[in-house]
């Protein structure tokens, strides 16, 4: 089931379980706007290339539009659609005051050089630079993009509109980026899994984690994780697999993986399939990779109690029904990752004020938000008698819905 789908399904649930009428439910659904520009550069040869960019801006009733912006070459509208959305729930959860957006540039950046790829988000943000601002839309680091992207847009826009620090963030912290945006997803994953252990009388130390995807959030949560007494027994990447039931040693796989780009032939564990990572024996899984792993198809097998979807749309609806079944507790990808958003929040606070926090600020206001958040999702288990994903998109799209009302914008 694609992404666009799911999350549609979810968010009808959520607005049935909350009892919106369905005037209302269309105009939530519906993007704010969708914009589309052609971007042609000259290539490092002297060749012309033209590139399609995309901002989808999905709802703007409790603030700035806020979203990633990728580079890939297989740049699916639907799943566009379907990220801008989750974004305005994500964002309405986290109760940071933003809507949500998704944009990007149908590109394969492995194939440009850093000259290439300057021209094109250069040239990009040329064509949206009305279209976004420091309170309009405030577009982020997603696949394929990173610090030195942002850096590009905001020198780029600010030739428009004069020096505008907070139109982006993710940026190097040498141009107002904030100190711990770099690990704050994972945090975010190490205070959400911590709220939810807690609730079943445990804590991190001495459970034993699986984590699939050792990229920049799953590297960080397994790090922070560890260092917190957890037991991280398998790891798996696109290079490979490994496992060790004693558990692994992070800090040597985190130089290794830094070293050989991967955390294939790391003499800490023993190496094993890829596909079996997600039904290794643990106590907590968390996919930090891709979509729709978890399926039908290998939900029976997972002997997880616990599913912290760091990744974005991790299980699919299918899946959901078989582990709920079996009892396994699925903390939502729109609770679990929105760390990284949170601490987005914080860094465009401190650009506006000109203000900049220490790191242990920022932290300490990342787990005050993460905290509360899983007191707000429980609150809604309770009131409509739901699972935490049900729990939190009827806290999401309620708050959405209430803005929207109180603005007077609903049909």
């Amino acid at each position: 089931m694609n992404a666009l789908v799911a999350t549609n399904r979810n968010f009808k649930l959520a607005s049935r379980l909350l009892g919106l009428d369905s005037k209302l439910e269309t105009s939530l659904l519906i993007p704010f706007r969708e914009i589309k520009v052609e971007c042609t550069i000259p290539k490092d040869d002297g060749t012309l290339a033209s590139y399609v960019g995309f901002r989808v801006q999905h709802d703007n009733a409790r603030g700035p539009m806020k979203g990633g912006i990728r580079y890939h070459p297989e740049v699916d509208p639907d799943e566009v659609n379907a990220l801008a959305q989750l974004m305005t729930w994500k964002t309405a959860v986290a109760n940071i005051p933003y809507g949500g957006a998704k944009g990007g540039i149908g590109c394969n950046p492995a194939d440009l050089s850093v000259s290439e790829l300057e021209r094109l988000t250069r040239v990009f943000t040329q064509k949206i630079h009305d279209l976004i601002g420091i309170h309009t839309d405030v577009p982020a680091p997603d696949m394929g993009t990173g610090p030195q992207t942002m850096a590009w847009i905001l020198d780029e826009y600010s030739k428009f509109h004069g020096y505008s620090p907070a139109v982006v963030t993710g940026k190097p912290t040498d141009l107002g980026g904030s100190l711990g945006r770099d690990a704050a997803t994972g945090r975010g994953v190490l205070f959400a899994t911590e709220a939810l252990l807690n609730e079943y009388g445990k804590s991190i130390s001495g459970q034993r984690f699986v984590i699939q995807g050792f990229g920049n959030v799953g590297s960080w949560a397994a790090k922070l994780i560890s260092e917190k007494g957890g037991k991280i027994v398998a790891v798996s990447d696109i290079t490979g697999a490994i496992k060790n039931q004693k558990g692994i040693d992070i800090p040597s796989l985190l130089k290794h993986s830094r070293e050989q780009r991967g955390v294939k032939g790391f003499h800490g564990g023993d190496p094993i399939d890829p596909s079996s990572i997600l039904v290794e024996d643990c106590d907590v899984l968390i996919p930090a990779a891709l979509g729709g792993v978890i399926n039908r198809e290998n939900a029976n097998a997972i002997k997880a109690k616990f599913i912290v979807e760091a990744a974005n749309h991790p299980t699919d609806p299918e899946a959901d029904e078989i582990l709920s079944k079996r009892g396994v507790v699925i903390l939502p990808d729109i609770y679990a990752n929105s760390g990284g958003v949170t601490v987005s929040y914080f860094e465009w606070v401190q650009n506006i004020q000109g203000f900049m926090w220490d790191e242990e600020k920022v932290n300490n206001e990342l787990r005050t938000y993460m905290t509360k958040g899983f007191k707000d999702v429980k609150e809604m288990c309770k009131t409509h008698n739901c699972d935490l994903r049900m729990g939190a998109f009827t806290l999401g799209v309620n708050r959405v819905a209430r803005a929207t009302v109180l603005r007077g914008w609903e049909a």
